[in-house]
C-alpha cells in the first residue's frame, strides 16, 4: 500500500478552500456606468416633474443634466470617428436629441439619450467581466509549489519559477503546481477544470497531470514536463482571450447599413436647407424645413424597430430562466443551424449517481443490504464515490451501521470494520489484484503475477462474477465499486453520472429547430460518452477532448458554413464557448470562466429553454423585419410630404412619434407568456 503524507497546515490548503478566488468588477467601477446611471437618475426625477406641470426651471436643468452625463462620450466617439471620415448611429442620436430638444421635444431627447448610455455601460459590464473571469482562471494554479533539491530537501518556490525536469510533491488537498508526470505516488486527482470528467481519475507513476487540478487523498511526485506560460490552464486562458479578439464583429441588423443611412441623412438635411435658400426662400423657411427633415427622417423609430422585439424577447427569457446577456445575443441566437453539447453537467447532472446495485450469489445480501454495507464503509471517505454511495443509501432510508477501524488508500478504495466483519470497498482492478495475488502466491509460491486483475481472477476461477460483472458496467460506461467482506466479493456497485431529464427531448428539438443533428463533444472516455449519446439520440461522438480540441471541432463546423450553437458549463468548455458563433452556460454548475465567457446562460439548468430562446430569437427577427418596414413607410411618407408639400412641423414631430409609438408596442408583444408557450411548441 502507499504511503499517504499527512499536510501540513501551514502550506496544504484543503480541498474545500482550494477553489480560486472570484474576481469580479463591480458595476460603478466603470465609467460609463457611472455616467449611465446619472443621467438615468437625473431623468427619473426630471419625468415627473414635468409630468405633474412644474416649473420648467425644476425639470429643465434635471433634462439638461441628462443630456449631457448621458452623451458627452457618445457625443466625442461620434467626432473622432468623424475626424476619421465615417459616422455612426450614436453621432446622429445625439444630434437627434439636441434637434428635439430645440424643437421642444426635451424628454424624448433625454429618454434617447439614456438608452443610448445604459446600452454602452452593459456592454462595458459585460468586457469588464469576462476579463475578470479569464484573469480568475490564472489564480486555480497555486502561487507556489514544493520543489524537491537534489539532496532530499524540500523549497517552496513560485510555481512561475518551475522549470522542466524539476520535481514538485504534490501533498493531498494541493492543486497541481504544473503540468508533468507522476514519478511516485498513487492518489485519486480531480481534473474536472480540464477535462470535464465528473469524477476524480486514479493517478499513479507515468501518468501525466495538470497544473490546477485538485490532487486527492495520496501524495505525489512530479516532474514539471512544460513552463508555467505553456500549461493547459495558460492555453486555455490564451484560446478565450484570443477567439474573444477574432470573433467576428457582431452588429444588430439596422447597424449593418449604419454608414450609409448616417451619411445619407446628413448630406439630405444639408441640401434640404440649401437647395431652397439658392432658389429664394427665406432663412427661416428653409431652417423649419430641414429641422423638420432632420426630425421625421431621424433614426429614432428604426432604432426601436429592432429594439423592443429583441429586449422584450431578453425579459421573457429572463423570466423562464434563461439571461441572454444583449439584444446582439438574443438577435443571434435565432441564425444558428448547428449545436455542439458538452456531456458532463450539461447532458448530465455533473454529480455521480448509484446506478446499479448488484449482490454476488451467495453473499446472502439483498440490494439494501449490500448498499449499507458500502455506505457504512464510505461514510468517512470524501471521495465523490463515496458521497454518492451514502447519499444513495440515505435517500432509500437505510440504517448506516457505524464503524470501527476506518482506513483509506488513494487509488484503491477504503477499509472498515463493520459490525466485526472487514470491508473494503473500491476499485475492483485493485481489490481483486491484491487478493488474487495472495491466493497465487499461496498456490505457486510465486510473488509476481500479471497485473490484469480480472485476467488473474478469471485464471483461478475464484471470483469470475465479480470481474465480469465490474467488466459489464465499465463497458456500459459506468464505473464499477467493488465491495469485499472479510476478503470475499460481495456486491459490484455502478456508479455513473444521471442524465437530466430532458435532454433527450431538448436534443431532438434542437435537431428540428436547426435541421442538423447536435454533435456531442466531451474530454470524457468513448464508453461513457457512446452510452450517453445513445440514450439521447446523438450520432456524432467525439469524446476524449482537451479543450483546443473543442474548438478545432467548433471551427471546422464554422468552417463549413455553420453557426455554431455551444453548450457547455465548464472552464474547459470556455474556449469553445468563446470561439463558437453563440454559447450558452449552464448556471448552477457553471464555473465562472464558462459564465462570463457564454453569451446566454440557463439559470435554472433547465435544458428545454435552449430551444425554445432559440425559437423566440426567430420570433422577434420576424418582428423587427415587420418594424422596420413600418418605421420605413412612416419616413418615406413624411420626408415625401415635407419635400413635396409642406409639412407642418407639429405635424411631422406626431408622424415621428407615431411610428415609434407603433414600432415599441409591436414589439413589446413578446412581453407576453404566451410568447414563450408559442416558441416552445
Amino acid at each position: 500500500m502507499p504511503t499517504t503524507l499527512i499536510p501540513r497546515s501551514d502550506q496544504a490548503p484543503s480541498a474545500g478552500t482550494a477553489a480560486a478566488p472570484r474576481r469580479r468588477t463591480r458595476v460603478l467601477a466603470l465609467a460609463e456606468a457611472r455616467w449611465a446611471a446619472a443621467a438615468t437618475v437625473a431623468f427619473l426625477i426630471a419625468l415627473p416633474l414635468q409630468l405633474t406641470g412644474a416649473a420648467a426651471w425644476l425639470w429643465g436643468p434635471l433634462y439638461a443634466v441628462a443630456y449631457v452625463t448621458g452623451g458627452w462620450e457618445p457625443a466625442l466617439e461620434g467626432l473622432r470617428a468623424l475626424r476619421e471620415k465615417t459616422l455612426d448611429v450614436d453621432l446622429l442620436m445625439i444630434v437627434a436629441a439636441v434637434g428635439a430638444a430645440s424643437i421642444g421635444q426635451v424628454m424624448d431627447g433625454a429618454l434617447l439619450i439614456v438608452i443610448f448610455a445604459t446600452s454602452g455601460a452593459l456592454e462595458a459590464l459585460a468586457t469588464a467581466r469576462t476579463a475578470d473571469s479569464v484573469r480568475s482562471l490564472l489564480d486555480l494554479a497555486p502561487a507556489t509549489a514544493t520543489r524537491l533539491t537534489d539532496g532530499g530537501g524540500e523549497e517552496t518556490v513560485g510555481s512561475a519559477e518551475l522549470k522542466v525536469g524539476d520535481v514538485i510533491l504534490v501533498r493531498p488537498g494541493e492543486r497541481v503546481g504544473a503540468d508533468g508526470e507522476v514519478l511516485e505516488g498513487v492518489s485519486d486527482v480531480d481534473q474536472a477544470t480540464i477535462t470535464g470528467e465528473p469524477l476524480p481519475v486514479a493517478k499513479e507513476a507515468g501518468d501525466e497531470v495538470f497544473a490546477g487540478t485538485l490532487n486527492g487523498a495520496g501524495a505525489l511526485r512530479v516532474r514539471v514536463g512544460r513552463d508555467a506560460s505553456d500549461s493547459v490552464i495558460a492555453r486555455i486562458v490564451a484560446m478565450v482571450e484570443e477567439a474573444s479578439e477574432t470573433k467576428a464583429p457582431t452588429q444588430l441588423f439596422i447597424e449593418k447599413v449604419e454608414q450609409r443611412y448616417s451619411l445619407g441623412m446628413v448630406l439630405a438635411t444639408l441640401a434640404v436647407f440649401t437647395v431652397p435658400l439658392a432658389l429664394g426662400d427665406d432663412l427661416t423657411g428653409a431652417l423649419l424645413r430641414a429641422m423638420t427633415f432632420m426630425i421625421v427622417a431621424s433614426p429614432c423609430a428604426v432604432v426601436l424597430a429592432t429594439m423592443p422585439p429583441l429586449l422584450s424577447a431578453i425579459a421573457n427569457a429572463g423570466r423562464h430562466g434563461v439571461l441572454v446577456k444583449s439584444a446582439v445575443v438574443m438577435e443571434r441566437l435565432g441564425e444558428v443551424d448547428a449545436v455542439a453539447i458538452d456531456k458532463t453537467g450539461t447532458l448530465t447532472e455533473g454529480t455521480p449517481r448509484v446506478t446499479a446495485l448488484r449482490p454476488l450469489p451467495g453473499s446472502g445480501l439483498t440490494d439494501d443490504a449490500l448498499l449499507s454495507l458500502a455506505a457504512a464503509a464510505e461514510h468517512r471517505s470524501e471521495h465523490p464515490l463515496a458521497r454518492a454511495v451514502v447519499d444513495a443509501a440515505r435517500t432509500r432510508g437505510l440504517d448506516i451501521p457505524a464503524v470501527t477501524d476506518f482506513a483509506s488508500a488513494p487509488g484503491i478504495g477504503v477499509s472498515a470494520t463493520v459490525e466485526g466483519a472487514a470491508v473494503e470497498v473500491g476499485a475492483p482492478a485493485r481489490l481483486l489484484g491484491a487478493n488474487a495475488d495472495a491466493d497465487a502466491d499461496a498456490a505457486t509460491g510465486v510473488t509476481d503475477v500479471t497485473d490484469d486483475a480480472y485476467d488473474t481472477y478469471d485464471t483461478y476461477g475464484t471470483h469470475d462474477k465479480a470481474g465480469a460483472w465490474a467488466r459489464q458496467l465499465g463497458d456500459e460506461g459506468q464505473t464499477a465499486v467493488l465491495v469485499l467482506r472479510d476478503g470475499t466479493p460481495v456486491g459490484v456497485i455502478g456508479i455513473a453520472d444521471r442524465l437530466r431529464p430532458d435532454a433527450a427531448a431538448t436534443v431532438a428539438s434542437l435537431e428540428t429547430l436547426t435541421g442538423t443533428p447536435p454533435m456531442l463533444l466531451t474530454g470524457d472516455n468513448s464508453q461513457a460518452a457512446g452510452r450517453l449519446a445513445t440514450e439521447v439520440g446523438i450520432d456524432d461522438v467525439r469524446a476524449g477532448l482537451l479543450p483546443q480540441d473543442k474548438v478545432a471541432a467548433v471551427r471546422a463546423a464554422e468552417g463549413d458554413g455553420r453557426k455554431v450553437l455551444v453548450i457547455g458549463d465548464g472552464v474547459n468548455d470556455a474556449p469553445a464557448l468563446a470561439a463558437a458563433h453563440t454559447g450558452i452556460a449552464m448556471g448552477r454548475a457553471g464555473s465562472d470562466l464558462a459564465l462570463e465567457t457564454a453569451d446566454a446562460v440557463i439559470v435554472r439548468d433547465e435544458l428545454t429553454t435552449v430551444p425554445k430562446v432559440i425559437a423566440l430569437s426567430r420570433r422577434a427577427r420576424g418582428l423587427v423585419v415587420q418594424n422596420l418596414v413600418i418605421a420605413g413607410a412612416f419616413i418615406t411618407v413624411l420626408v415625401a410630404w415635407d419635400l413635396i408639400g409642406t409639412l407642418p412641423l407639429p405635424l411631422g414631430v406626431l408622424g415621428h412619434e407615431g411610428s415609434t409609438v407603433i414600432v415599441g408596442l409591436n414589439g413589446l408583444r413578446l412581453l407576453r407568456d404566451s410568447a414563450w408557450r408559442e416558441a416552445g411548441s
